[in-house]
C-alpha cells in the first residue's frame, strides 16, 4: 500500500543512533494517535498525515537544543495537549522525569493512554494549571501554550535551582515574530531558530525561545 503520511524515518534522519526500542516506541505513535484522533481532535486533521514531522519532530527540537541530560533531569510539560512537547522528550529521555500538565481532562487522557501503550514510565499526569503544582523542575516545556510573558508568570515558582550545563528554565516551542513576547517577559531570553537543526520548510518560522531563570 502507497504511504500517505509521513513517517518515523524524518526522526532518524537527525537522530540517527536512536536505540531500537526508541524507534519502535517513537513508530507507534502514528496508529495511537490516529485511532484517538478518529474520537477526539487532539491533533489537527490536516497535520495528522504531517505527524512525525509537525509535531514530534518539532518536539525533539528541544532535545537538540539540550543535548545529553544527566539521570534524574524533571520536566514540567505545561499545556501538553495530547502530549507535546512531553511524549516524545520522554521517549528520547529515558533516563528524565516528565510530569504532563493540562486543563483539558480529555487530552490528558488521550496522552496518558499513549504514554501506557508505549510502556513509558517516566511519565506522570495532572488534569489541571501550574498553580496546583507545587513540585520544582528543572526545566518547564511549553508549546504554542500562551504568551511568553503569561507563561514565565504561570511557571516562575515551579522552576528549580540544580545546577545543569544549561541552567533551569522555561523552553518554548513558538513561531513568528516574537519581539513584542520578549519585550513584555522583561526577562533575559534566548532565541534559536529551529532550521539551525533541522532543513524541513515546516521550520522555517519556528523558534525555540529559553528563558534561563
Amino acid at each position: 500500500m502507497e504511504q500517505t503520511h509521513d513517517t518515523v524515518d524524518i526522526i532518524t534522519k537527525y537522530f540517527p543512533d536512536l536505540s531500537d526500542d526508541k524507534q519502535e516506541a517513537f513508530r507507534r505513535l502514528y496508529d495511537l494517535y490516529s485511532d484517538w484522533n478518529a474520537k477526539i481532535n487532539v491533533i489537527s486533521r490536516t497535520d495528522i498525515d504531517y505527524l512525525y514531522t509537525r509535531h514530534i519532530l518539532h518536539s525533539l527540537s528541544i532535545a537538540k537544543f539540550l543535548g545529553n541530560l544527566p539521570e534524574g533531569t524533571d520536566f514540567m510539560d505545561l499545556g501538553t495537549g495530547g502530549g507535546f512537547p512531553g511524549i516524545p522528550l520522554a521517549i528520547f529521555y529515558p533516563q528524565c522525569r516528565f510530569h504532563l500538565i493540562d486543563r483539558i481532562g480529555k487530552k490528558i487522557r488521550v496522552a496518558s493512554d499513549v504514554a501506557t501503550q508505549t510502556g513509558l514510565s517516566n511519565v506522570t499526569f495532572q488534569h489541571g494549571d501550574s498553580g496546583e503544582c507545587h513540585r520544582s523542575f528543572d526545566y518547564v516545556v511549553s508549546r504554542a501554550v500562551m504568551p511568553l510573558d503569561a507563561l514565565v508568570k504561570a511557571c516562575a515558582r515551579n522552576v528549580g535551582k540544580k545546577k545543569l550545563s544549561t541552567p533551569p528554565g522555561l523552553i518554548c516551542l513558538k513561531g513568528g515574530d516574537l519581539d513584542d513576547e520578549i519585550k513584555a517577559s522583561r526577562r533575559p531570553v534566548v532565541e534559536v531558530p529551529v532550521s539551525d537543526f533541522f532543513s524541513e520548510s515546516f521550520f522555517d518560522t519556528k523558534k525555540i525561545v529559553y528563558v534561563p531563570f
